[in-house]
């Protein structure tokens, strides 16, 4: 039985995460994995957090399908397919404090150096080492924590994709590498009735999320997007390198 004040808790971190998943494409997981994790165990947050992602990508993807980068996301997706059992057997098996503080000062960091306006790479097409390398981490990253977003919105900058390109090309990523991730998940038995009453009480707040960041998003515009998801990746590596160093 879910206590009352857990439900509220859980549902207001399930709203604030999908806002800004659909607001931005990604960062998600910056919400609700660390903030579900307060007051649930991380082998039912990670999984809820993958689930509810699967249906914020869904419900974008039947809006935005039309500026889905096709090739791009079935690249990401099949590198990603490679990470996500590394990624599920460190959530499961390993000591991963360390690894988070590295990715986390590597995710940071680059967001620091774009959000400066420094010269980046630009990529004018897509490049296989960049799309091998970003879908891998991103199916570890997915796998372990549930925050396949980083490496992605990384290679999207990287490519100067327009907003709408940006968010649908992930969310098709997204829809895939988060179906594969539960399929992971259940075989290690950690879908389970537990995790379903919380999926139950989420759907409000996912509708609600969508609704919010659809507003917010058409209002962004591509200067802002940019600038939005710069800052995002340097809350996400702040966040994951403070997890890593506190444990």
């Amino acid at each position: 039985m879910i206590q009352p004040s857990t439900a509220v808790y859980v549902a207001g971190v399930i709203f604030a995460a999908t806002v800004v998943r659909t607001t931005l494409g990604f960062g998600e997981a910056l919400v609700a994995v660390p903030l579900l994790a307060l007051r649930l165990p991380l082998a039912v947050a990670a999984p809820l957090a993958v689930i509810v992602s699967i249906v914020v990508a869904s419900l974008v993807i039947a809006r935005d399908w039309r500026h889905v980068e096709v090739r791009s996301a079935a690249w990401l997706t099949g590198t990603s397919l490679i990470g996500i059992p590394l990624g599920i057997y460190v959530l499961t098996h390993a000591s991963d404090h360390v690894a988070k503080a590295v990715l986390g000062v590597i995710i940071a960091g680059f967001g620091i150096y774009a959000a400066r306006g420094m010269s980046s790479p630009r990529l004018a097409d897509d490049d296989l080492g960049w799309l091998c390398t970003a879908g891998f981490v991103a199916g570890v990253l997915g796998g372990a924590y549930g925050m396949n977003g980083p490496p992605l919105a990384i290679y999207g900058t990287l490519r100067g994709w327009s907003p709408h390109r940006f968010r649908a090309t992930l969310q098709g990523y997204f829809l895939v590498a988060s179906i594969v991730g539960v399929i992971g998940y259940a075989t290690q038995g950690l879908i389970n009735e537990q995790l379903g009453q919380y999926l139950l009480l989420a759907v409000p707040s996912i509708a609600a999320g969508v609704a919010v960041g659809h507003a917010i998003a058409n209002r962004l515009r591509a200067a802002h997007f940019l600038g939005a998801v710069n800052v995002g990746l340097v809350l996400i590596g702040v966040v994951l390198l403070l997890e890593g160093l506190l444990g």
